[in-house]
């Protein structure tokens, strides 16, 4: 072969090399086999989700027992942890000291009128004679400073007697409403001593306070529901549950406090609770559970959200690829969730297949359900 035909074919070679390679290249980069996916038709129903809030139970009425005068327990009238009513009488304190200083104040009182009788005598007869021009002014004057005197000594020692004969009825203590009486913290022969000794504590029980502590971003939400405690009968909304129990009658709003608190941004919301058999007492720990109900919202399955970054995702089947669409979630209700923004009624979603997903990515859709599964109710 001559050798100005060398250059030919090793041009004619390289040709047939890179000719080689790029159909090789273009084979590699081939486009991904599409992903196996299920779908599911986006669309609304009505959804029910319950928030729940640590809850201490109260007493509507909640008082400690404490002496008002010292001395010594003489009796005690009740039966720990019973029922009382109004007026009852529960404890006696030895009465003879106060009884000693109320027959003493009597005296006294009797003293002064007996002083007052006599100054009234002094300055009547006084005044005839002064209209007689029969006795010096000064004697006049005197005679009526004294009279004054012992008005006004005679009145004090009335508010003293009054002060004392009501000790005396603080030696007997009654109770101040109806309720539950606690365990007795003295015992017979027990010394006390007023504004300080703990004789025992009464609450009432039916109904009964359960209280809660709520963000003041729900204050709207709470004064909106007290609103609708007020007109819906057999309300519903609120429950209360110890452990796996739930109580079975439903409360009411009945006091929203008169401010929030400036440190922690919260305010105390306070229900009652209708308690006939006396199983709810003061001082139980539970939760409140509110409903809550939103109709005709855009519920899918929990399962077809994607997070990034913070940020909720679903793919949407678009003409055999997927399309990410950013929503904003709400409540979750049971297994699905509710959402507030991005999806509408009819937008096919995919549920199963999603974590081989990218956007544009191309779709095999399986046979797609009609719609999502009705959302059953669920706690927070």
């Amino acid at each position: 072969m001559s050798l100005k035909y060398i250059p030919s074919v090793f041009l004619a070679v390289a040709v047939a090399i890179a000719l080689g390679a790029c159909g090789g290249k273009q084979q590699g980069m081939q486009a991904p086999p599409p992903v196996n996916v299920s779908v599911q038709t986006v669309s609304t129903a009505d959804a029910a989700y319950y928030d729940e809030y640590p809850a201490i139970v109260r007493g509507v009425q909640e008082v400690e027992l404490r002496p008002q005068v010292s001395g010594y327990i003489t009796g005690i009238h009740f039966t720990e942890g019973s029922q009382v009513k109004k007026g009852q009488k529960l404890y006696s304190i030895d009465p003879q000291q106060s009884e000693a200083s109320y027959s003493q104040a009597v005296a006294g009182l009797a003293v002064q009128e007996a002083n007052l009788e006599r100054a009234k005598r002094d300055v009547e007869r006084y005044r005839e004679l002064d209209k007689k021009d029969a006795i010096a002014k000064q004697q006049v004057d005197n005679a009526e400073a004294t009279y004054a005197a012992a008005v006004k000594q005679v009145e004090a020692a009335k508010a003293s007697v009054r002060a004392v004969q009501t000790n005396v009825r603080y030696t007997t203590i009654v109770a101040p409403f109806d309720g539950t009486i606690g365990i007795s913290a003295v015992r017979l022969g027990a010394s006390v001593s007023p504004g300080q000794t703990l004789l025992n504590t009464i609450s009432s029980d039916d109904p009964i306070a359960v209280d809660i502590v709520i963000d003041q971003k729900e204050l709207y939400r709470f004064s909106d529901l007290q609103a609708k405690n007020m007109t819906v009968k057999n309300d519903s909304t609120f429950k209360v549950s110890f452990g796996e129990s739930v109580y079975p009658h439903p409360g009411k709003i009945s006091i929203i406090d008169r401010a929030v608190d400036p440190q922690t941004g919260t305010i105390k919301v306070r229900l009652t609770f209708s308690n006939p058999d006396r199983v709810l007492r003061s001082g139980m720990s539970g939760t409140l559970i509110v409903e809550s109900k939103v109709s005709k919202s855009v519920v899918i399955p929990y399962k077809a959200i994607n997070e990034q970054l913070g940020e909720f995702f679903v793919y949407v089947a678009d003409s055999a690829k997927a399309t990410q669409v950013k929503v904003k979630l709400g409540k979750a209700v049971g297994k699905n969730i509710i959402i507030k923004e991005g999806l509408s009624e009819g937008d096919v979603i995919i549920t199963e297949g999603i974590q081989n997903l990218r956007e544009g990515t191309p779709i095999n859709i399986a046979a797609p359900n009609a719609s999502a599964p009705a959302p059953v109710a669920n706690k927070k």
